[in-house]
């Protein structure tokens, strides 16, 4: 029992030293055959890393074929099996993730008029981008490792809170870890609500909402060009 508790406890150390390999991974792709680090390239370098690492995934599944549907289940995303001790791990993460993003929605607000604008202001443009990358994956790999794969609750909630409120990151940031909850627990109740006594995983929940949305804010970000 003690070895599964250190087990677990190491599993978001584990999966944080993945997220930062993957994004540096893609950040070398995209400089290697996209001559720059634009948003096409890293976008198109993502796929290509994303799609290399769901290979190795597959390969490692079909050679643990014992543990296929426990791992099947962590992909779909599922918090029924969730605890107080998972609460009690992810909370050192998270507070240091929320701790960095919120303190630095300021520069986040000076970075987005552009590079230029920034470094005459005094900001390191890569210095933040480092921090706030570092910190986003801290956060992403510790919810990942315990909840599994829930996706689309980061397109979801951010464009919606921008949509109510407005565009700088002071507001955003805080509006969003909140509202990111509490999409959360919405869906996780559907999840386990709409074909009782079954339950679907709260990913299928999340990528039946967020699959529509997703073309929407695509719509939307055409229509503001």
């Amino acid at each position: 029992m003690q070895a599964t508790s250190n087990n677990s406890a190491l599993l978001p150390v584990a999966a944080f030293v993945g997220a930062l390999l993957a994004v540096a991974l893609t950040y070398g792709v995209g400089a290697a055959y996209g001559g720059d680090r634009g948003p096409a390239s890293l976008i198109l370098a993502g796929v290509a890393v994303a799609s290399f690492l769901t290979a190795v995934q597959t390969y490692l599944q079909q050679r643990n074929a014992d543990t296929i549907r426990e791992v099947y289940s962590w992909i779909l995303g599922q918090l029924g099996g969730a605890t107080w001790h998972d609460v009690i791990i992810l909370l050192p993460y998270v507070t240091i993730t929320s701790a960095v993003l919120l303190a630095t929605r300021r520069t986040l607000d000076v970075l987005s008029v552009g590079d230029t604008e920034a470094t005459t202001l005094g900001l390191n443009p890569r210095r933040v981008r480092i921090i706030v990358v570092i910190a986003a994956s801290l956060g992403t790999a510790a919810a990942v490792a315990v909840s599994g794969l829930i996706g689309f609750v980061g397109i979801i909630v951010p464009h919606t809170v921008r949509l109510l409120t407005n565009h700088s990151y002071r507001v955003v940031l805080p509006l969003a870890l909140l509202g990111g909850g509490a999409f959360l627990v919405l869906t996780d109740l559907l999840a386990r609500t709409l074909m009782q006594p079954s339950e679907i995983p709260i990913g299928v929940v999340t990528a039946f909402l967020g699959a529509p949305f997703f073309l929407v804010v695509l719509r939307l970000s055409r229509a503001d060009r």
